[in-house]
């Protein structure tokens, strides 16, 4: 099983608190691109989309086919992209080597078995295709802004798959790595945007701590939010793997 099984009320949070506007994500699309190649009728398979903000971008920034999976129904329900097909990394709905390359988003740490994933995702991308993993591993949290606030969480972000556990799960299929890199993002365009806008229910590891410690972090941020200026810039790590 994920560690969250997404009902309504979570899809709906992760969409108002998740979805960053593009001119937040200029070095994603740069690093994407980077490691994706995007050509025109390449068919990139998107595991775990979500509410669609990477099915639509990547649509909307290359000339290039997504073919959205998402386990939760009410993800799906929620979805910007037209059309997402049920599923997971484990049991893809897709035929053998049916797709270009892989995007996984923040999706890593609800994976049950990473060898699983590493068997489907070697099925159905094509010989040499790339599999672009986003994620916050565990012992990366120093650039992620949350983790500031909300120290207690770093422990479940720690047990998170490393990058090392999903290097070496991938590589019984013949994966190897061929980049990795922490890559920046303005999350909120301030730390008040960022309090205002944080719902629990959209972050694994806050629903995951104590109230207590919950309500302790939200104080913290309430009170840098009186004080502090400037963008809330972060960095996810990305791993391509091929």
């Amino acid at each position: 099983m994920a560690r969250i099984a997404y009902n309504a009320d979570d899809a709906a949070a992760f969409e108002v608190n998740r979805h960053i506007p593009y001119h937040g994500l200029t070095a994603w699309k740069a690093a994407v691109a980077r490691q994706l190649n995007p050509r025109s009728g390449m068919r990139l398979l998107d595991v775990g989309s979500g509410t669609g903000m990477w099915a639509r971008a990547f649509t909307d920034w290359y000339d290039i086919e997504v073919v959205a999976v998402e386990p939760s129904e009410a993800m799906r329900a929620r979805s910007s992209y037209p059309q997402v097909l049920p599923g997971d990394a484990a049991a893809i709905p897709l035929g053998d080597t049916s797709v270009d390359a892989a995007w996984l988003s923040t999706v890593i740490h609800h994976v049950p078995d990473l060898a699983e994933a590493g068997r489907e995702l070697r099925r159905v991308v094509r010989p040499g295709g790339p599999v672009l993993i986003r994620s916050a591993f565990a012992g990366r949290h120093d650039a992620i802004t949350l983790f500031r606030f909300f120290p207690e969480a770093i422990r479940v972000l720690d047990s998170f798959p490393s990058v090392a556990d999903v290097e070496a799960a991938f590589a019984r299929y013949g994966f190897t790595t061929v980049a990795f890199e922490p890559v920046p993002q303005v999350t909120f365009p301030s730390v008040r945007a960022a309090a205002a806008a944080l719902r629990r229910e959209a972050h694994t590891p806050l629903q995951l701590i104590t109230d207590a410690e919950y309500a302790a972090g939200l104080a913290r941020l309430r009170a840098a939010a009186e004080t502090e200026t400037g963008p809330v810039v972060d960095a996810l790590d990305l791993l391509v793997l091929a």
